[in-house]
């Protein structure tokens, strides 16, 4: 019988990926995302069983468990792919928006987590990836509350990752640096920016992230370029601070 990933996200970039890769290898999917014509049409386009639920998860992430369950799966790997960032002055950015933002990126993870953990504990197997980002590395100005949210992601994670240790269950915080999404749009980076140095391809991405899954690490830097570049950014944060407020400083 086929495992059953449950992808969120899953309408576009990183997270269509995420369905396609996963399917090729086998899994039945389940795809959640706000856009459900788009969640139709990738379902009809994978070689695997695929449902399509409808959810905005920034709001409803508690009412997907009792959806899913309704379908009469397992989820047996959890890809914890939605998200959005905003960027500019802290002081000028919605209020509102950013609310939002840490909702889908920080709650609705651990909702879904402890939705779908617990069983895959009992069965002694399965996993658990989550998208963060490079950005939660570090704290960037004008990103300021998507990176902190990131940063969330990656620490949950990481300390997920080794209270698994031994149950059978696997634990990965994929950290992307620029991939070509619509994200850059929806953080509102205009054309002359969306294309940053080192940016890769959401196949790419999720090509690594899924071999770092089956290698069993806890936490990966997707790309070739960008992993070399976090770890050669190895000045006091005040040096990487004023540097960063400098790179990420909106054009006015």
């Amino acid at each position: 019988m086929a495992e059953t990933a449950l992808i969120t996200g899953a309408s576009s970039g990183i997270g269509e990926q995420f369905a396609r890769q996963l399917a090729d290898r086998g899994y039945d999917l389940i795809l959640v995302a706000r856009r459900k014509e788009r969640l139709e049409q990738l379902a009809e386009q994978v070689p695997t069983t695929a449902h399509g639920i409808e959810c905005d998860l920034a709001s409803e992430a508690a009412k997907l468990p009792g959806k899913v369950k309704k379908l009469g799966v397992a989820v047996d790997l959890l890809v914890n792919n939605a998200g959005f960032g905003t960027r500019g002055h802290f002081a000028e950015t919605d209020a509102e928006r950013d609310a939002e933002m840490i909702r889908l990126n920080c709650e609705a993870v651990v909702t879904l987590t402890h939705a779908f953990l617990p069983a895959m504990i009992e069965r002694r197997r399965g996993g658990v990836i989550t998208v963060a980002s490079t950005a939660g590395l570090q704290p960037l100005p004008y990103e300021t509350t998507y990176a902190a949210s990131k940063a969330f992601a990656i620490s949950f994670m990481e300390a997920l990752s080794m209270e698994l240790r031994g149950t059978g269950v696997r634990a990965l915080v994929v950290n992307p640096g620029p991939v070509k999404t619509e994200w850059q749009a929806v953080a509102g980076y205009d054309e002359k920016t969306r294309i940053m140095p080192g940016m890769i391809t959401a196949e790419q991405c999720v090509r690594d992230a899924l071999h770092a899954y089956d290698r069993g690490r806890r936490s990966v830097i997707t790309g070739r370029l960008f992993p070399w570049i976090m770890r050669a950014t190895v000045s006091p944060k005040r040096v990487k601070l004023r540097v960063t407020e400098r790179i990420y400083r909106p054009r006015t």
